[in-house]
């Protein structure tokens, strides 16, 4: 049995869609044989996992599954193993070494 990790990407549409388009990508940890049956049984959690719910304004929102955009083979599943990766290339380093500071900062265990 292998593990893998996969992108799934939902879109995320409030009421009749006229706002900024909104993507949910959410990464999920995969047991299978091959890539092939990981692929699928990310597909078939996808899908199981698209809703719809009521906000308070009384507006429809929709998680609409779009696919699997990403799927990687992890190697051996131990402390400190990379789940995954994305290059970040940015004009403004600074403003993005600021960003990460202030999520971290939200997360609320620092000391």
């Amino acid at each position: 049995m292998n593990w893998y990790v996969a992108k799934l990407v939902f879109r995320v549409i409030s009421g009749d869609g006229d706002h900024q388009a909104q993507f949910d990508e959410q990464l999920r940890l995969i047991s299978a044989d091959s890539e092939l049956v990981a692929y699928e049984k990310a597909n078939r959690i996808g899908h199981a996992n698209q809703d719809s719910f009521k906000n308070i304004e009384k507006q429809t929102v929709k998680w609409q599954f779009i696919d699997v955009a990403e799927l990687n083979q992890l190697g051996e599943l131990a402390d400190g193993t990379e789940l995954y990766y994305n290059i970040h290339e940015t004009p403004d380093a600074d403003l993005y070494i600021a960003w990460a500071h202030h999520k971290s900062a939200l997360l609320g265990i620092r000391n």
